[in-house]
């Protein structure tokens, strides 16, 4: 299977973004693509410096931004992952951070609300995100199974390990990664550091510009980096080969030589 990330800038036009979104897709399926992930928050980037909050944004789900990104995964038969503003039904305060899982189709198989809000380094997502509370679920597709999180979530190794006991052997994981002192270095060691110690590979999608660190890559199941952007907008892909997967597992059987009942309180 082939893995396509599209690093790009948004701006705080949704149809341009789509536009945007769109091409590269088709970009995507042109490189042989089978997946196409985008970043979070790509339908706008509404952050307390854009002057602009999520749920003025925001969309349900059969929206206009979600329905032009079905629209091009059902032309161009590729399975698409992005991030967006979630409008909350009663709620003109907040958002959801939503990713929405699309398949050849064109059709919503899966959307994963943010669960671990960014309330770190003077930033409080909190105070216009809506905290999700969806079970960590992976996506059964023809390439395997597949688990979702989001930017800050790549901090906390319970969640990956979370998928990797449900036999997962990819998780994509889009992102608004903000740039920072010690930020990328962080950002590229706890993605390859989820993708080692669950031997899975890892397509971490982030976005460029604005307050963005870019620096995307796709990571194999032993962490080695096998594709990765800079701090522009670029279109990375990988062949994903799940031998691989086997041969790592079968020489670093990290997870199945776990003991739980030592980690019980």
């Amino acid at each position: 299977m082939k893995v396509a990330i599209a690093q790009l800038t948004a701006t705080m036009d949704k149809a341009v973004n789509l536009q945007k979104a769109v091409e590269y897709i088709a970009k995507a399926k042109a490189a042989g693509a089978d997946f196409v992930i985008l970043p979070e928050m790509y339908s706008a980037p509404a952050t307390p410096k854009s002057g602009v909050t999520p749920a003025e944004v925001a969309e349900p789900m059969d929206g206009p931004f979600v329905s032009g990104l079905a629209k091009a995964a059902k032309v161009h038969g590729v399975y698409v992952v992005c991030g967006v503003f979630e409008s909350i039904a009663g709620d003109e305060n907040r958002a959801y951070n939503t990713t929405v899982f699309l398949n050849r189709a064109g059709e919503l198989i899966h959307a994963y609300r943010k669960t671990h809000l960014y309330d770190a380094f003077s930033y409080k997502e909190s105070d216009y995100i809506a905290q999700g509370d969806n079970p960590y679920q992976v996506v059964e597709t023809e390439f395997g199974k597949i688990g979702l999180m989001v930017c800050y979530e790549v901090r906390f190794p319970e969640i990956a390990r979370q998928f990797a006991l449900q036999g997962a052997d990819i998780l994509f994981v889009p992102a608004g990664w903000v740039a920072g002192a010690m930020k990328e270095d962080h950002w590229e060691t706890l993605v390859r550091a989820r993708a080692i110690e669950n031997t899975m590979f890892i397509c971490a999608a982030d976005q460029v510009g604005n307050i963005f660190a870019g620096r995307s890559m796709i990571v194999d199941p032993m962490g080695v980096v096998m594709a990765s952007a800079g701090e522009e907008e670029a279109l990375i892909v990988a062949e994903l080969d799940p031998e691989r997967i086997l041969r790592v597992r079968g020489k670093l059987p990290s997870v199945a030589n776990r003991r739980p009942e030592m980690y019980t309180n």
